[in-house]
């Protein structure tokens, strides 16, 4: 099986990573690249995805941005389709984009809130592994990594629709799972706590929120993106090649806090 330092190597592998244009998405793509794959980046605009891709570029990283709305089922196709004529295949893909346009109590979000929010969090990672699966199936397997959240494992106030994405996108990670292991397809939920990222930036500028992280949080802080990476290079690697179905928290200790 070779070394376990050989295991991480990701030479000759091509990743789609969707929300790469910064946070936690732009961070798993430099961690793959940097461990030496080919990636693909991809958000909603083409001008972010280009900015991205030129500053990893910048640092030697072998990079592609190709701009995708997940929310729309042609873009989501058109993203498997260029990357194919680019690099030939896909090996990883990381379902990170997502969406939470409402912070407040469960009944006084709308359906049309309800709708976009699992179109976005669980609609789009069930269409875009469904269009990867015959590339992967064809080069004998790869790795899907769903970035879930630790709120669907244990809700919090005030983010009771995206906890219901997030606990679906956690149950479709361990259903793919179990029927594509046979292809070789490895399918796992990373679920992040609170990370400091634009996206959850209502919750980390809410002085009562980060009141209760600090005294309440085994680790007393949130995270910074870089630390998502760590899982996510193990699990786009062969060094998690018996690990399928999982759900990975890095959360400082937030599953156990009180």
């Amino acid at each position: 099986m070779g070394s376990i330092k050989e295991r991480f190597d990701l030479t000759g592998k091509v990743a789609v990573i969707t929300g790469a244009s910064k946070g936690i998405g732009l961070a798993i793509a430099r961690g793959l690249a940097e461990f030496g794959a080919k990636v693909v980046i991809s958000s909603r605009k083409q001008e972010s995805v280009d900015q991205a891709a030129a500053a990893l570029k910048a640092d030697g990283l072998e990079v592609t941005g190709i701009a995708c709305h997940v929310g729309h089922s042609d873009q989501l196709k058109t993203l498997v389709d260029k990357t194919m004529e680019v690099y030939g295949g896909i090996d990883i893909l990381v379902n990170n984009a997502a969406t939470n346009p409402a912070y407040g109590p469960i009944q006084e979000a709308d359906n049309t809130l309800f709708q976009k929010i699992m179109n976005v969090n669980v609609q789009a990672p069930f269409e875009l592994s469904n269009l990867v699966y015959p590339s992967m199936k064809k080069r004998g397997g790869g790795s899907i990594i769903n970035i879930s959240s630790v709120e669907g494992l244990k809700p919090s106030f005030g983010l009771g629709l995206y906890s219901v994405s997030k606990a679906a996108l956690v149950m479709l990670t361990q259903n793919q799972a179990k029927e594509w292991a046979s292809a070789g397809i490895r399918v796992n939920a990373l679920c992040p706590g609170l990370v400091k990222t634009k996206f959850s930036s209502a919750l980390w500028q809410n002085e009562s929120v980060m009141q209760m992280v600090n005294n309440h949080l085994p680790q007393g802080r949130m995270a910074q993106p870089e630390e998502m990476v760590g899982l996510a290079v193990f699990l786009a690697s062969e060094a998690s090649s018996y690990t399928t179905g999982g759900v990975f928290t890095a959360d400082g200790g937030h599953m156990i806090a009180g």
